[in-house]
């Protein structure tokens, strides 16, 4: 699979301390945060819906208040998860306050394809779920076919209303971006996407930085899949790292904000210990090389599904994009 761009290709500004990314709005962003989903609540059209998001003796706001405990301050959120409430409490509860967190939220596809009222609404809820009177980030979930560029420009509402602080996308692709950038008024300050080394995209990375829009990573730890990897586990062993702080500076250190989602303290502060040890140039190439075709068109399908999951196109599959730029 070939990879054109120099490996230690840098996709954002990042700060002096090694632990921010710069967005386009000024605003310093955290390179690594906690993600919430399936903390106390699995959605019924997750494709792991069969899967729970941690074991029965953990307590979802324990969880969560472990998370900012440890040093978290980059909660990332969505109204796909089902469990702002819970968070909105733990963080309450946890007494940190507001003005340190960095709180991301996103608008899942039905209310997109209800329109505007139905998106105002629900940044309402999230709001009040949350406990706090605005947001950090307020993203669109997934590009409902047909439907999110109106979405974008409600955000952009928001964002003139003060509701919000940011704005951004996630899971576009570059036509996607191509199809919104013409009614632009505000350049989304983000875009978050699964960005891991099995599946590392350069040239999605290389146009979204060139539009000044940084990416954030989920799934940057594969659920878990990664840590296994006979590649990944050489080179944890050569820096006396973890697989887990090997993918998860795979991301920081190209100025790629890393999502981890674990449910155990111990891995909360692993995951954090990001920032003590640098990859090697070749530590890069061996790690790009794990991106094989099998892995992009798994995303392909993953994203024919999702951008018009819980709307009447799931039906149709109308508006689907038969070709997206893949790498």
């Amino acid at each position: 699979f070939p990879r054109t761009r120099s490996t230690m290709q840098s996709y954002g500004e990042i700060s002096p301390d090694g632990k921010n990314v710069k967005l386009n709005n000024g605003t310093l962003h955290p390179l690594i945060g906690f993600g919430t989903y399936k903390v106390g609540f699995v959605p019924a059209s997750s494709n792991t819906a069969d899967v729970p998001g941690h074991p029965p003796d953990r307590q979802p706001k324990d969880i969560i208040k472990d998370a900012l405990a440890t040093g978290y301050r980059y909660i990332d959120c969505a109204q796909f998860y089902g469990n702002e409430a819970m968070v909105g409490e733990a963080i309450t509860e946890s007494g940190v306050p507001r003005s340190e967190l960095f709180l991301v939220s996103k608008v899942w596809g039905d209310k997109m394809y209800e329109g505007k009222e139905a998106i105002l609404a629900q940044l309402a809820t999230s709001l009040a779920s949350l406990q706090t009177d605005y947001l950090d980030m307020y993203l669109i979930h997934w590009p409902v076919p047909g439907k999110h560029v109106a979405a974008y420009q409600v955000l952009e509402e928001c964002l003139a209303a003060g509701k919000v602080r940011a704005i951004g996308v996630s899971n576009y692709t570059v036509e996607d971006y191509t199809e919104l950038e013409p009614h632009l008024k505000v350049v989304p300050v983000v875009n978050q996407i699964e960005v891991n080394p099995f599946l590392y995209r350069p040239k999605t990375l290389a146009f979204f930085a060139s539009k000044g829009v940084v990416t954030q990573s989920y799934r940057a730890l594969r659920q878990g899949k990664g840590m296994e990897d006979a590649t990944v586990q050489a080179i944890a062993q050569t820096h006396n790292k973890t697989p887990s702080q090997v993918l998860g500076r795979f991301c920081v250190q190209r100025g790629i904000v890393l999502i981890a989602k674990t449910v155990r303290k111990e891995r909360m502060l692993e995951n954090l210990d990001v920032f003590s040890f640098q990859l090697a140039e070749e530590d890069m190439q061996q790690l790009d090389k794990l991106t094989t075709e099998d892995n992009l068109k798994e995303y392909k399908e993953l994203y024919d599904k999702c951008v018009v999951r819980d709307t009447p196109l799931q039906a149709t599959k109308e508006g689907i994009k038969a070709v997206v730029t893949m790498d």
